[in-house]
């Protein structure tokens, strides 16, 4: 009956007076403990085996070097084996155990794989498709994420977990559920997003004026006439749909979080681990991430090998979800089992993708999974050790792995990276291009990387950071999609610029209001008057289109606009070349002086040339110093980490061939001992996948 009698007001919690005020109701621990030390670790599940076994893989774990261990998220059968009747003493004893091997553990809320008896009984749990079927037991994530009843079942085994282990010394962390993802169709869900619109547009006058429901016969006479549903349809619904999930998530998320914070000691952590390559666009990362103490996300490969820019760029991202370090709480030991081709990572590959994530922020890297399942749909993922028990070939190379991060702990401690230059992302802006891309080949991760990469060149650090951050701390920030564009932030984007910093915005950007609506000021919008141009229209390409500046010349791609100057002052630095005959010498990006800073607009999409080119431009323009790594191969990447009086530069060779560098000054490489005490060298080799931490003491 207390389930029950709690689920009116969760239904009252689901009502959103604001998706954004979850941070103020909330707040995060004081004491995290997170830097204290760089660990190796798995995810190990102790409830798939017999307990007379748990002690031969802690000691395996022990021995490769592992410090801490994921348990409990896809328990919640054995912990609540029926309803209301719960079995944690399993759980303790596999705590204990971890103890006694030296492993911390972070839990992990079962929320993410209910039970069977809870879905059978409760069919109202399960979330409805996007066509109108509802899913069934027997995977994960068949949840539904808005259901009230389903959250007083979470709150209640999060509870019973919180009680007995929130004051556990072995305990370190919580993970609330696993990798969200899936939205509900469902017809209370449908009431609960009307009753979400009603609470912003106050009046259906309002949300039909801001809409253009005039358009198509889309106007709205209730509330209840509003439609759910994953298909194209009015960009402003669609939009306040992604902010819905949002909200709704961080709703799901709140309802643990509260638990926690109240039953556990303040210096457990709670996070939540996210997927989709972290890139996923079901909801804002950024938004997820306000009430929670660290960010943490699943680092996989997938098919093929390390894409190198891609990972640092991701990592980078995560990083800038709360601007501070963060874990990786699931990496892939090798291979997977849900790609295309599952093939495995060269030798030395899988240590080599350790070591990067900690060059760009990491301060834990856990892999999945520990031991392969003998059945479940991922019995093929790749493990550390096999389904006999005993190490598969990879264990070696983990153990090498583990065996370093314990070497480098203290000295990796307490360091972080700090950039000059950021990349901005925001998740309207993502979600309103994505609706409507215009050209199918729009890729907007794919712009970024190109810019990414351009920054990137000398191991110059990046920060990718939400469009509303503070930017002070920055000479350079590039704004590569920024489509919607409400007044509020460009006006945040202005003072920055006044403040002195250098603001560059790419194609598409001030495109739209903050409802998805076409603003009547043509791009860039309210930053229009400030740029001193305008965009007097835009054009998908079906051909690359030359485009040259002074002693430069390369191709536009996939998108273009016409730019007029308004202002005489608004400096020309890119002019297109022969195209549609719209286009034939027009600018393709200009740049105003304003105020003790600049403003920038590039156009097009340009090729990696101009992009370098165009970049270098602009970081000169800025004062950003060039990289500490000027001359680096092209396999070869470098990033910094400093803090509590020392710089860490991490050399990583992503070739399958040897690479020997001049070091630009005397430093240790603190990974290579060789059986003798590490000395200072002026050159270092790095082998095929090879990874060197330098250490320099100012």
């Amino acid at each position: 009956m207390r389930r029950l009698a709690t689920e009116a007001l969760l239904v009252l919690a689901l009502l959103f007076p604001s998706a954004r005020s979850l941070a103020a109701t909330t707040t995060a621990a004081a004491v995290v403990t997170t830097q204290d030390e760089l660990r190796l670790g798995a995810a190990w599940y102790p409830e798939q085996w017999p307990e007379s076994r748990w002690d031969a893989d802690l000691a395996l774990m022990q021995r490769a070097g592992l410090r801490v261990v994921r348990v409990g998220e896809f328990a919640w059968s054995r912990m609540e084996p029926s309803e209301g009747h719960y079995d944690l003493d399993w759980l303790a004893r596999a705590i204990a155990a971890a103890g006694r091997h030296h492993l911390q553990v972070v839990i992990g809320t079962p929320t993410d794989a209910p039970p069977a008896w809870l879905t059978a009984r409760y069919p109202e749990t399960l979330g409805t498709n996007a066509d109108g079927s509802l899913r069934q037991h027997g995977n994960r994530r068949q949840f539904n994420y808005a259901n009230p009843r389903y959250r007083a079942f979470c709150r209640d085994i999060v509870t019973q977990l919180a009680q007995r282990f929130g004051h556990d010394p072995n305990v370190i962390g919580w993970q609330i559920g696993n990798e969200y993802t899936d939205e509900s169709y469902d017809a209370a869900t449908r009431a609960q997003f009307q009753h979400f619109l009603q609470q912003r547009y106050t009046t259906l006058d309002a949300l039909n004026q801001r809409w253009s429901t005039a358009y198509w016969s889309q106007h709205y006479d209730s509330w209840a006439e509003i439609p759910l549903n994953a298909e194209s349809g009015n960009p402003g619904l669609m939009l306040e749909h992604r902010r819905f999930v949002t909200a709704t998530w961080q709703e799901f998320q709140h309802v643990q979080v509260a638990v926690l914070r109240r039953l556990t000691a303040p210096q457990q952590f709670v996070t939540t681990n996210v997927g989709g390559l972290a890139w996923s666009e079901n909801w804002d990362h950024y938004a997820m991430q306000q009430e929670l103490d660290l960010a943490s996300w699943d680092d996989y490969v997938g098919s093929g090998h390390l894409d190198a820019t891609r990972n640092a760029f991701l990592n980078d991202f995560v990083r800038g979800w709360k601007r501070q370090n963060f874990w990786v709480m699931e990496t892939q030991p090798g291979s997977v089992n849900w790609a295309p081709i599952s093939n495995a990572l060269d030798r030395g590959e899988t240590r080599e993708l350790a070591w990067q994530t900690v060059a760009h922020g990491a301060d834990a890297v856990l892999y999945w999974q520990w031991r392969s399942a003998l059945n479940g749909q991922e019995q093929y993922h790749g493990a550390i050790v096999g389904p006999d028990g005993e190490p598969l070939p990879l264990y070696d190379e983990v153990r090498q792995t583990g065996q370093e991060f314990e070497r480098l702990s203290s000295t990796v401690a307490g360091t972080t990276l700090h950039a000059e230059v950021a990349l901005l992302v925001d998740y309207d802006s993502r979600w309103a291009i994505d609706f409507q891309r215009h050209n199918s080949t729009y890729d907007q991760l794919q712009v970024l990387l190109r810019w990414y990469q351009a920054l990137r060149r000398g191991g110059r650090n990046v920060d990718v950071v939400n469009a509303t951050a503070p930017l002070d701390q920055y000479k350079l920030v590039i704004a590569p999609n920024l489509n919607v564009l409400p007044a509020s932030l460009a006006e945040h984007l202005l003072q920055y610029v006044r403040g002195g910093g250098s603001l560059v915005l790419g194609p598409r950007s001030g495109m739209k209001d903050w409802d998805n609506a076409l603003q009547t000021t043509l791009q860039p919008g309210p930053l229009a008057a400030a740029l001193g141009a305008h965009v007097a229209q835009y054009y998908a390409l079906s051909a690359s289109v030359p485009i040259a500046g002074q002693s430069v010349e390369g191709s536009a791609e996939t998108w273009a606009e016409r730019l007029a100057t308004d202002s005489p002052d608004a400096h020309v630095l890119l002019r297109y070349g022969h195209a549609n005959g719209w286009l034939d010498g027009q600018p393709a990006a200009v740049q105003r002086t304003l105020a003790r800073g600049s403003l920038a607009y590039v156009d097009t999409v340009l090729d990696a040339t101009l992009t370098e080119w165009l970049t270098d431009y602009f970081l000169q323009q800025a004062r950003v110093p060039p990289g500490p790594w000027p001359h680096l191969p092209p396999t070869v990447e470098a990033a910094s980490r400093t803090g509590r009086g020392k710089t860490l530069h991490f050399l990583l060779n992503h070739g399958r061939e040897p690479v020997t560098l001049a070091l630009p000054w005397p430093a240790t490489d603190l990974l290579d001992t060789r059986g003798r005490a590490p000395n200072q060298t002026n050159f270092i080799t790095l082998q095929p996948h090879g990874v060197a931490v330098l250490e320099v003491t100012p």
